[in-house]
């Protein structure tokens, strides 16, 4: 069922996308298929869990299962990562060397691509565009995130010494700094639309620069998402000391989120 309301989704969205009108009822059905299969799944792992029906290797294949989802994670911001670092060592210099001389002759090789006839256009097909540094919005969305590692790791260490009321506490505030992450970057997408003219469409640093923000930004909805139920069953009494790993999954997930944070941090604000 997971499977064919994702079909329906891809289907719709690549339809839609495309100008086809029913895609959007597509990707809409799909959503609602998808979605409610997750619900009821989880629901069932949920009671199965709190009824004492998971042994020791139904926690280990948890533990497989999440740190596979994880690597693939990972492997799928490498692509990322590697299509902006492809892009700012080879492609824009070799684009600018003499063999391209003769086809564009105004062609500059420098990063990023700030006007028009600069790297990306010399065409005149790309609008002039201002890149978005480090101050102050990233900073600050840097901090908040740092700030939720720390939180939910002092949520934990208080789970595994049986102060329940201290690890809600906790949880709760890593929740609220994903939501403040999320407005932030919401109003820094809007001063680079805005104030900027920084789009999508703006050459291959805007397509690199939006995908890896917004697809992190995705990724810290989810995450965000995740410690929200979790510390809604807290609060319901679920999770012991000894058994949570529902909590660690989650908390395992958000670290990543920092981590990747961090190397766009680096990568795309600074460098």
């Amino acid at each position: 069922m997971a499977s064919l309301g994702l079909f329906f989704v891809i289907l719709g969205a690549v339809q839609w996308v495309n100008g086809v009108g029913w895609g959007a009822y597509s990707l809409a059905l799909g959503m609602v298929v998808w979605l409610a299969t997750l619900f009821a799944w989880f629901r069932d792992s949920v009671r199965e869990s709190e009824g004492g029906l998971y042994g020791h290797k139904i926690d280990l294949s948890y533990r497989w299962s999440m740190s596979w989802f994880i690597f693939s994670e990972v492997m799928f911001f490498g692509a990322f990562f590697t299509a902006l670092l492809w892009a700012r060592v080879h492609s824009v210099p070799a684009l600018g060397n003499l063999e391209n001389a003769l086809l564009w002759p105004d062609f500059k090789s420098v990063w990023p691509s700030v006007a028009a006839g600069v790297t990306a256009s010399p065409a005149d097909i790309v609008e002039p565009f201002r890149t978005v540094g480090p101050f102050w919005l990233p900073t600050i969305n840097t901090a908040l995130l740092l700030t939720s590692g720390v939180t939910i790791t002092i949520a934990h260490h208080a789970l595994r010494e049986g102060q329940r009321a201290k690890t809600i506490a906790f949880m709760w505030a890593t929740v609220i700094l994903g939501v403040v992450f999320l407005i932030v970057q919401g109003y820094e997408y809007y001063h680079a639309y805005v104030d900027l003219n920084l789009k999508l469409t703006s050459g291959i640093y805007g397509s690199t620069f939006f995908m890896l923000t917004g697809f992190h930004g995705f990724h810290v909805l989810v995450g965000m998402l995740m410690l929200f139920f979790i510390t809604l069953r807290l609060q319901k009494g679920h999770f012991t000391a000894e058994k949570h790993f529902g909590f660690e999954g989650a908390a395992w997930y958000w670290h990543f989120v920092d981590v990747v944070w961090l190397g766009l941090y680096i990568l795309v604000y600074w460098l």
